[in-house]
């Protein structure tokens, strides 16, 4: 078990004394191990959750242990994870863990110990968006799209510095017919295309999304919950190519991509993102 996903958080359950019940969930990467355990939240601590990891990994420790809630790299998990000796890394990739939550929310769940509340289980309070870093910013953006049969073709073998391509995100692996246009957004960077694309890949690019407003605005999610504004805009052809964005992102099961180039000359490219909405 060498990467483990883990979650500790209050679920919408009570124990017979009527006191709010924590879960602990642990699994692979397969889905082959899973370990569950729940504890009142009077006992919602370090040594509980460290007892549990040791029950757990009996015979092998954790190489790493992902959590996607961004509390859980600064509370209880991390805590009980650095007594013994086991990193814990902070990540949204952890989507056996999310789908076995909302296996246990639709069945176990739902029970005479539901305290029935208003729950979601993947719910991630999202920060609010801030500007990039000053410096930063290429020299022109625009919205794009690459039919889905020649995104991997072009991208996976191209001598690109940075590149994050994982094969549950080939269009061919969604069931994207190879014809429809796969949206995304080109920066060119010129000088600072290298810097730039340094400064992202270190945030985590996961999304990113055309928000009308006044003005219109580029917004890249990253990380666990971080939004950075790319651009704002006010320009009505622009934000005419937003809602195209948009759209095409519907009908590509919302994969999307993100192309950092130094140009336009498409002989050189410093960093791609195939990505795509939770």
């Amino acid at each position: 078990m060498p990467i483990i996903q883990a979650d500790f958080y209050r679920r919408p359950l009570k124990d017979s004394t009527g006191q709010p019940l924590w879960e602990l969930l642990l699994c692979d990467e397969s889905g082959n191990f899973r370990f569950n355990a729940f504890c009142p939240q009077s006992q919602a601590t370090v040594d509980w959750v460290k007892e549990r990891f040791l029950e757990a990994f009996k015979s092998v420790q954790p190489e790493t242990i992902k959590v996607f809630r961004p509390q859980s790299l600064s509370s209880i998990i991390k805590s009980a994870a650095e007594k013994l000796n086991i990193p814990v890394e902070g990540s949204r990739k952890t989507q056996i863990l999310k789908e076995w939550l909302k296996e246990r929310w639709s069945s176990s769940y739902l029970s005479e110990r539901s305290t029935g509340e208003i729950y979601e289980p993947l719910e991630i309070e999202k920060l609010p968006p801030i500007p990039l870093p000053e410096g930063l910013w290429g020299e022109v953006w625009r919205f794009a799209a690459i039919e889905a049969g020649e995104i991997v073709e072009r991208f996976r073998d191209f001598p690109i510095p940075v590149v994050e391509m994982p094969e549950n995100l080939w269009p061919l692996n969604l069931g994207i017919a190879s014809t429809i246009q796969v949206p995304g957004v080109v920066i060119n960077g010129g000088k600072k295309a290298m810097r730039l694309t340094r400064a992202l890949a270190e945030k985590t690019p996961v999304a990113l999304s055309y928000i009308p407003g006044n003005p219109d605005g580029l917004i890249l999610e990253a990380g666990l919950n971080e939004r950075w504004i790319i651009a704002t805009f006010e320009d009505q052809e622009v934000a005419a190519a937003g809602k195209v964005y948009e759209q095409r992102k519907l009908l590509s099961k919302g994969l999307h991509f993100l192309l950092i180039q130094p140009d336009d000359s498409g002989m050189t490219y410093s960093g791609f993102w195939l990505l795509r909405e939770e």
